[in-house]
């Protein structure tokens, strides 16, 4: 305002060299200097905030007495009152809008009154018609400030809100920085195209290693990646990195990396993620090294087939010792006791055989036409006189009009049925019921048993066909067994390409459900049908 007061003085005196520089006038710029200075001097932040505002109400006062005393050359700087009448307007509080009005109303009344030069009809339309003007310029200055001013904390707001989220986002980004590379898994996230997209310390130093141990690899891509029997290459499409691309899920797939005596075996789990829409965005794989593990279980295996070839051969020959004994003509009681010798030593000789059976996975099965219900009738006559001595409802329930023939090793399948059937005894209580039910589906044999014993809880039930698995209320029992059963059941029936599950509730007791293929000839017999 000050610049633009001298600018327009400068002008007129340029232009009108014969303007009468009154004292009037001349005190009047003086004061306007002054008022320039005290903005300048005075320390206005330690004064209210409010007390600033002094300054254009004196301004319009100025600017009053400058245009009168200027006569008609210096009408023009009227216009000036827009500056300190925005200056008053321009804040929260409509207070200011009534201080601009009165400050404009002075300035046409007060500066004829000081200077004596009295009223005219142009002073008398000037006090109407320039608060109304510059009254409408302090409202729209009030609305637009307060605007403006809401605009501005909006956005201060949202400024706050998105550095308060990077500071979130940045903390969890380091968190989860920290955990991947304080886990001892090997995590690598992959997006749709397989590309990868973060990685923690263990997965480089993997990779790398791998890298340096593999002699045609030159980078990460071209390590052979070997299956579970650590000699074949896995193909192209089986490759982890490309199934996550594709969109496939798996869990705990073994496979190996690198050559010889450097070979590394992996765990490998793989989890989909997906977007708000259910669109996936692409992969995170978890590599964890067992190779400790599986070695460790190599020597149990070696050790446990060891030990059960040493023992096979002296309880064969203590029972072929005892079968002669008991052929010759024996005192009663000691004949009892050879008996009970041979039966337990019969016992171990078939825990031995299970043992070997398991380490070594010698579980060989020479499948052919059979039938089911016949294996099953000799599984439940056989187990049908310890049933009845232990209280126990034996029950075969065989679908009617339904033959059960199928492609089946019968001894294996036999002992497969006399390994749940007899299970089903052990676990149930005296008074309980066992039925065993059989019938056919398509292409499918299934075959059910189901008791009213104990039971297992679901962390017992993902564990029952691991090897040497006992459950916790049968360790605290008297219940024979090594926990071999169910590994060995599993095995057979995988062997021909069928399927073994159990569902189980604590003290309800338990369902199997074993299905097999069908045989040929059945298969055509039901598609004639359908």
């Amino acid at each position: 305002m000050s610049v633009t007061m001298l600018l327009v003085a400068a002008l007129v005196v340029l232009l009108h060299p014969a303007i009468d520089l009154s004292p009037p006038l001349m005190l009047s710029m003086g004061v306007h200097l002054l008022l320039l200075g005290a903005c300048a001097i005075v320390p206005w932040q330690r004064l209210p905030a409010r007390a600033a505002l002094v300054i254009p109400f004196l301004d319009c006062l100025a600017v009053g007495v400058t245009r009168e005393a200027g006569g008609q050359y210096l009408t023009v700087l009227g216009y000036l009152l827009v500056f300190p009448v925005v200056w008053l307007a321009a804040g929260r509080h409509r207070s200011g809008v009534i201080a601009a009005v009165m400050a404009t109303v002075l300035s046409a009344v007060l500066p004829p009154i000081i200077l004596g030069t009295g009223f005219d009809r142009a002073d008398f339309i000037r006090v109407v018609l320039l608060p109304v003007i510059l009254g409408a310029v302090a409202l729209t200055t009030y609305g637009t400030f307060n605007v403006i001013s809401f605009q501005r904390r909006s956005l201060e707001q949202r400024e706050t809100e998105v550095r308060e989220l990077l500071s979130t986002s940045q903390d969890r980004e380091q968190l989860l920085g920290t955990v991947l590379d304080t886990v001892s898994v090997a995590v690598s996230a992959v997006g749709p195209q397989g590309e990868t997209i973060l990685t923690n310390h263990q997965y480089t130093s993997h990779v790398t290693r791998a890298v340096q141990k593999d002699e045609l690899a030159k980078n990460p891509s071209q390590i052979t990646i070997y299956g579970p029997d650590r000699a074949t290459p896995l193909p192209l499409e089986q490759i982890p990195r490309l199934r996550a691309a594709r969109g496939e899920a798996f869990t705990d797939e073994l496979l190996w990396i690198g050559c010889g005596t450097s070979q590394r075996a992996y765990s490998a789990t793989c989890r989909l993620i997906k977007g708000p829409d259910g669109q996936r965005r692409g992969a995170v794989m978890a590599f964890t090294d067992v190779t400790a593990l599986v070695e460790a279980l190599a020597v149990k295996d070696q050790f446990v087939s060891s030990v059960s070839h040493e023992l096979r051969t002296p309880l064969t020959s203590i029972l072929g010792y005892l079968a002669l004994a008991l052929d010759e003509d024996l005192d009663p009681d000691l004949e009892d006791y050879l008996t009970v010798i041979r039966r337990n030593t019969q016992r171990l000789l078939g825990l031995v055989d299970d043992l070997l059976a398991t380490a070594t996975d010698a579980l060989s099965t020479n499948p052919r036409p059979a039938d089911l219900a016949e294996i099953l009738t000799h599984s439940v006559e056989a187990a049908s006189p310890r049933a009845g001595a232990a209280g126990i409802t034996l029950t075969l329930d065989l679908e009617p009009g339904t033959e059960l023939m199928g492609n089946l090793d019968p001894d294996r399948i036999g002992q497969a049925i006399d390994n749940l059937v007899s299970n089903a005894i052990k676990y149930t209580p005296d008074g309980g019921s066992i039925t065993i039910s059989a019938g056919a589906r398509d292409h499918t044999l299934y075959c059910h048993v189901t008791d009213t014993g104990v039971g297992m809880t679901e962390e017992e039930q993902s564990k029952a066909f691991t090897r040497f698995f006992r459950a916790a209320n049968v360790h605290s029992s008297t219940i024979p067994g090594a926990g071999l059963g169910l590994a060995i059941t599993k095995s057979i029936i995988e062997n021909h390409n069928g399927t073994i599950s159990l569902s189980s509730s604590p003290g309800k007791g338990t369902t199997v459900l074993l299905t097999l293929p069908r045989a040929a000839a059945d298969k055509e017999s039901v598609e004639s049908n359908a």
